[in-house]
């Protein structure tokens, strides 16, 4: 074998060269550039077909409402239609395996909702993806409130006065929840444990009858999401306090904190792709969703449902998500809930 100059080995008689590690750096950065010039091309040309926005509700929940909104004049923005792909089941879990599942190339999108997943990871033993690793958060698109509402027959009209009440019924009273495991359930097994209570938790299949248990006196008290709102104006529910911060549209509630420190839960919506997807179409959604957001037309429809707009930036938003994963793992192991 002879030696050639310095950039290299070649075998007697072969047209052969191995590169030494100068080489290979420079290769390698060859490479990178290449990829980025690609990449921004892509961006550039991206989106070439419609895009589906994959959805975890069934039509007509307040995730499928904000989808709605959101869905054309996001489209309108990128120029491409987008598609609302409805997938509801299993707590959220299909609609992220069709997320994980799909190539990541911007042209699929899911409509994530924190119980999907902050909470879902954490009752269920097999899932065949991990929401952390396997989703890349986009950008943050809104937040809301839960009430702490109780049937106004209970004669009860604040947070210590209800603890109190509670503390001495017997039987225990009973909550409602929107399903086992959910944001609604955990809020209220984070109050019995800092209030010390004791509740009994009976799960509905949706805040609609879940709701109308709490009407007819089937149970005593529930969180509500932004479809109790009108019913605590209406007086047909009363409102003792918010999960999450106070809120001006709500001047008279204080929050839960207030009593309990650590009691705060705000559900929120945001925007995640498949894991995988390049910088400059990632920055392209991520910036017309901000513009969206800023519109004020769209601020005002997404107002009009109940929900607040939640614009924070992409390093927070994740910092945000890994957070309320933790945390959330924290409530699902001490209420020792779990979903087979």
């Amino acid at each position: 074998m002879q030696r050639v100059g310095t950039g290299g080995v070649r075998p007697q008689g072969a047209g052969w060269w191995e590169p030494n590690r100068d080489s290979r750096i420079t290769i390698r950065a060859v490479v990178a550039a290449l990829a980025l010039i690609c990449g921004t091309a892509f961006a550039q040309q991206y989106p070439v077909r419609p895009i589906r926005m994959i959805v975890p509700n069934p039509p007509g929940g307040a995730t499928d409402n904000l989808a709605r909104v959101i869905a054309p004049k996001l489209g309108e923005l990128l120029g491409q239609t987008i598609v609302v792909d409805n997938r509801p089941g299993s707590n959220g879990n299909l609609a992220t395996d069709a997320t994980v599942r799909s190539a990541p190339d911007g042209h699929t999108l899911l409509l994530g909702q924190d119980s999907q997943i902050v909470i879902s990871p954490h009752l269920y033993r097999n899932l065949p993806f991990d929401t952390l690793r396997d989703l890349t958060p986009v950008a943050s698109l809104v937040s809301t409130q839960m009430l702490l509402a109780v049937h106004p027959s209970l004669p009860v009209k604040s947070v210590p006065e209800f603890v109190e009440y509670a503390r001495r019924a017997s039987p225990p009273l009973v909550y409602a929840s929107i399903g086992n495991g959910s944001q609604h359930h955990l809020a209220m097994e984070m109050l019995k444990t800092h209030a010390g209570i004791n509740l009994l938790h009976v799960p509905y299949k949706g805040g609609g009858p879940a709701l109308v248990a709490l009407f007819a006196g089937e149970v005593t008290v529930m969180f509500g999401g932004s479809s109790a709102a009108p019913h605590v104006r209406s007086g047909k529910l009363r409102a003792l306090a918010l999960a999450g911060k106070r809120n001006p549209a709500y001047p008279d509630l204080p929050a839960l904190s207030e009593f309990y420190p650590g009691v705060e839960l705000v559900p929120w919506l945001g925007l995640f792709a498949p894991v995988g997807l390049s910088a400059p179409v990632l920055g392209k959604v991520r910036m017309e969703t901000g513009r969206l957001l800023a519109d004020p037309a769209t601020r005002e429809r997404v107002q009009g449902i109940a929900l607040d707009p939640y614009v924070t930036t992409p390093q927070d938003f994740a910092a945000f998500v890994r957070a309320e994963h933790a945390k959330y793992g924290e409530v699902v192991r001490a209420a020792r809930v779990t979903i087979d």
